[in-house]
């Protein structure tokens, strides 16, 4: 978790909610607000450079590594990577982004979460195509080259499994951190061309309502997606954090709808395809739906919902001492900015107003930040983000009052339930370890 940071009574610090949440402006002030809580000598404090002379460290005495020709983490770092399912089984064949492990709003291209049924084809660009036909004027097949000559844009925006924190459905709290519960949601930044570029120049039918997109995968994998999405704010994106896609994440193209759930933003794209119905495949027919208590089945329900959890502190996290801590975790909607996160750190009792790392943009991951000073006693952290649109994040309560409630105690990774956006809770006990608890 890091070291703690004890707040002195010199300090003028105002409580804005229950169970020692800080003003959130304290962020915003300058660094020496915080010398006297570095300094103080207390347990996790900061020591004198007084104390002792700075020694030399054995790094410091020899030549370093040279500059390789791609660049990796350090060795010491080895555990920030991927959770991976088992590779003899393509039905689960998928990677969590280590949430607790990173900070900011991008996250590494190498740590993108992945779901994939069939594993990453080993595309050649020199021979792949895109063709766009149906219901336009006239059929047009693209390689990769051709694409690559048109106006390029790039935007920063999240990409979320519609099956992500699924495992919030369980009837009992999982004991598991946060890459397991919600780890299949990532940010980067996205290049490539306007989809409705291309389809201007092939000509949409007036009358065509549906796309639908196939991958070149193993399974081929198909979505249909509504017109008006596609004209909209869709791309065909070729870079991510600015480097060529990587293969697991759709090298050499893939479709992108921003704030769409993961699954339709097609992956080694090939096929666009126009007209007036969808396909029905099992991805929208069987998969990706919510199925309710009364029978019914919510098809064709796209945008992810207004979200947000905290990753430090998080399960599997152990507070070393009471004192000064930084709340913080991630946040983000498919309907477009985040205006605000609140904190709580007494179970949902009382709320404080948490401070957003710049930029905030539209259907991206928004970082926010509360400053907690930690007496020691038992405490339950949770936030809350709402959108612009005015969507706030459900409780797990009224999640299922609306959607049905949980119906068994599967595994990690094998509930069916699709667009789980509700408050998630980590429980902070005496000893300062953290896990997953329902208020």
């Amino acid at each position: 978790m890091g070291r703690s940071r004890k707040i002195t009574s010199q300090l003028p610090v105002e409580q804005v909610a229950g169970n020692g949440l800080l003003d959130r402006r304290l962020l915003l002030k300058s660094g020496a607000f915080f010398a006297g809580a570095m300094t103080t000598g207390v347990a996790g404090g900061i020591a004198s450079a007084a104390a002792e002379p700075l020694k030399v460290d054995p790094w410091s005495l020899t030549i370093g590594a040279p500059v390789p020709p791609y660049a990796t983490p350090s060795r010491f770092e080895a555990k920030v990577v991927r959770t991976v399912g088992d590779p003899s089984r393509p039905g689960t064949m998928q990677g969590r982004t280590p949430h607790h492990l990173l900070d900011g709003m991008i996250t590494p291209a190498a740590l993108h979460f992945v779901v994939a049924r069939a594993g990453a084809p080993d595309i050649d660009p020199d021979q792949h195509k895109l063709v766009i036909h149906g219901m336009v004027r006239q059929p047009l097949v693209f390689s990769y080259n051709d694409l690559l000559r048109y106006p390029m844009e790039s935007h920063i925006r999240f990409l979320e499994c519609g099956g992500n924190s699924a495992p919030m459905w369980s009837k009992t709290p999982i004991q598991a951190n946060v890459q397991a519960l919600h780890g299949l949601l990532s940010c980067s930044e996205w290049t490539g061309v306007r989809l409705s570029t291309l389809l201007d120049e092939a000509g949409v039918d007036p009358r065509a309502t549906w796309m639908i997109a196939e991958g070149a995968d193993g399974v081929s994998m198909q979505r249909s997606i509504p017109i008006a999405k596609a004209m909209d704010d869709a791309m065909i994106v070729f870079y991510q954090n600015g480097e060529r896609i990587m293969p697991w994440n759709g090298y050499p193209m893939r479709l992108f709808l921003p704030g769409y759930e993961g699954n339709m933003n097609v992956k080694w794209l090939r096929r666009l395809r126009l007209t007036t119905e969808p396909v029905m495949a099992i991805n929208e027919s069987r998969q990706y739906t919510l199925l309710l208590d009364s029978g019914k089945a919510w098809r064709f329900y796209y945008p992810q919902e207004v979200k947000s959890f905290v990753t430090k502190p998080s399960p599997g996290m152990t507070m070393p001492s009471p004192g000064y801590y930084e709340i913080t975790g991630v946040s983000y909607s498919g309907h477009g900015r985040i205006s605000k996160v609140e904190v709580s750190a007494d179970g949902g009792k009382s709320w404080g107003l948490a401070a957003l790392s710049g930029p905030v943009l539209p259907k991206a991951i928004t970082r926010f930040r509360m400053p907690w000073n930690w007496t020691g006693a038992p405490a339950t952290v949770m936030s809350r983000a709402t959108d612009e649109a005015g969507n706030v994040q459900p409780t797990r309560e009224q999640l299922i009052a609306e959607r049905g409630a949980p119906r068994n105690t599967p595994p990690v990774g094998a509930f069916p339930m699709e667009h789980v956006n509700c408050i998630s809770s980590w429980a902070v006990d005496a000893k300062g370890e953290v896990s997953h608890v329902y208020v």
